[in-house]
């Protein structure tokens, strides 16, 4: 039986795919789990530093596969395991490590939902955002409702939660959804390109920077505000922040070890 994820390693990098192309990648409740479970082994494995969630086949994700999972939310089911990393950070187990998405062709429901919890997003140039619910009666209950607004403006966001009108990549630029635009050609590529910057950086200091902008947006500038240089204190004592000064005053490139 085939996975409906596959994960695999190349340094400090994982890299996530969906793996139901003759589904367009629907999501059942296997792949839910499966999601889940490939989030979870990255965020324990402590020698991985940064994660590309990609699509194998030509389209991202068709979203969810209602037939089944429809079912399954209605009886009291969740998306994804109490117990494990929860993709869309809604659940009480929330990653802290860094993901970026790729995506082509479909990206639809859960799938622009996924990109909104992620941390970078690149498209090809033939993607197709969208939250179409309202048009199954239904409304965008793993996310979009929180983030699309935070991310494009309430204006933006109101303009394709209210219509579940279908917007390509360069729409998804423009309101921010997206950060980098690419052929189809090229898109994976550029996904590990920028895995590996970010992967290359100091894993402590990566951390701190991405909670703290959540805690930001969660708690209010104000109260994150005030953790602020007690965050860099505990930075500046650890062995990366040494490396990164010593590696500053000898003029290379720096070796971090995550500690």
């Amino acid at each position: 039986m085939d996975d409906r994820i596959t994960f695999d390693r190349t340094e400090h990098v994982a890299r996530i795919g969906l793996n139901r192309p003759k589904k367009k990648n629907a999501f059942d409740v296997r792949m839910l789990r499966e999601l889940a479970e490939a989030y979870t082994a990255y965020e324990e494995d402590g020698n991985l530093r940064c994660a590309v969630l990609f699509a194998h086949g030509s389209d991202f994700t068709a979203g969810l596969d209602l037939a089944e999972v429809g079912p399954s939310v209605q009886e009291g089911g969740k998306l994804f395991p109490v117990d494990s990393v929860d993709p869309l950070a809604l659940g009480p187990r929330r990653r802290t490590k860094p993901v970026i998405i790729a995506c082509e062709g479909w990206c639809l429901t859960i799938g622009t939902e996924l990109a909104l919890a992620s941390d970078i997003v690149l498209a090809a140039d033939n993607a197709k955002f969208g939250q179409i619910e309202v048009k199954r009666g239904i409304y965008p209950f793993g996310g979009a409702t929180l983030r699309l607004h935070q991310v494009a403006g309430w204006h933006n966001a109101m303009r394709y939660l209210l219509t579940g009108d279908v917007f390509d990549a360069a729409e998804g630029y423009r309101i921010g959804l997206v950060q980098e635009v690419t052929t189809v050609d090229e898109l994976q590529a550029a996904a590990d390109r920028m895995a590996a910057r970010v992967a290359a950086q100091a894993p402590l200091a990566v951390t701190a920077s991405l909670l703290s902008a959540r805690a930001a947006m969660r708690d209010g500038v104000d109260t994150e505000a005030a953790r602020l240089t007690t965050r860099a204190r505990e930075l500046m004592a650890s062995e990366d922040a040494q490396e990164g000064l010593q590696s500053f005053i000898e003029r290379r490139d720096a070796r971090f070890r995550g500690r």
